[in-house]
């Protein structure tokens, strides 16, 4: 684990001490990124290869931090939070302004309806340990795992589509991006990556587009990252 890096999408952050363990490609060390990002908060990067030696995660080193083998961990002086959604709430908790999630208790639970459904019920499916399971332990050949992928996202973002009708075109925070496009944004970029069909979603490509050209989202983008290849 190496090539750190510290970023920030503000130089007025308050917190330059969070360390975020994290993946170039892990669609939820995305999430996490572009949260810290939104919230202006500086945090040292640090590369977990998933791939490399058979995965750094499952190094004893790592395991000794998150005993999960997951990535992202955000570290906050002696706090260790796992889970990209946990971390989200822990910012949000910590550091409430900008707030990533609106103030009306319903306007919240949509949002995070939506972006549970993307992390737990959507991205699951087509993260790397369960397409190394379907290629290495099962034997699927390449175009089966494709439809497998396929399948999936389009399923998953379907629910996703209908349920931003309630947004009316809108940002989930009216003018600003929040919690449910730090999830939705680099599911999308998954998509994409997979050469999926989008053209079915198009509440889905305008909340992308109206976030992709900002700093926040361009500065967490997998492909600036320190350890991208």
């Amino acid at each position: 684990m190496n090539n750190n890096q510290t970023t920030t999408a503000n130089s007025s952050s308050v917190s330059p001490t969070l360390k975020l363990y994290g993946y170039w490609r892990s669609s939820a060390a995305y999430r996490v990124r572009i949260a810290l990002n939104l919230k202006g908060l500086a945090f040292e990067n640090l590369p977990v290869h998933l791939v490399k030696d058979g995965g750094e995660q499952h190094s004893a080193d790592y395991k000794a931090l998150n005993p999960q083998a997951l990535v992202p961990l955000l570290v906050d002086g002696n706090e260790r939070i796992s889970q990209s959604l946990a971390i989200l709430e822990y910012l949000e908790e910590v550091f409430p302004i900008p707030a990533l999630l609106p103030d009306d208790p319903a306007d919240r639970a949509r949002v995070r309806s939506l972006a549970l459904h993307i992390a737990c019920d959507l991205h699951p499916l087509n993260n790397l340990r369960v397409l190394q399971y379907l290629s290495g332990t099962l034997g699927v050949e390449d175009e089966a795992k494709r439809q497998w992928i396929q399948h999936w996202i389009a399923t998953g973002l379907a629910g996703v589509e209908q349920g931003l009708a309630a947004f009316d075109g809108k940002r989930s925070l009216g003018r600003r991006p929040g919690y449910l496009e730090a999830c939705l944004v680099p599911q999308v970029y998954n998509a994409r990556r997979f050469n999926c069909d989008l053209s079915a979603y198009p509440r889905i490509l305008q909340m992308t587009e109206q976030c992709e050209t900002l700093e926040a989202f361009t500065n967490a983008a997998p492909e600036v990252q320190p350890d991208a290849q």
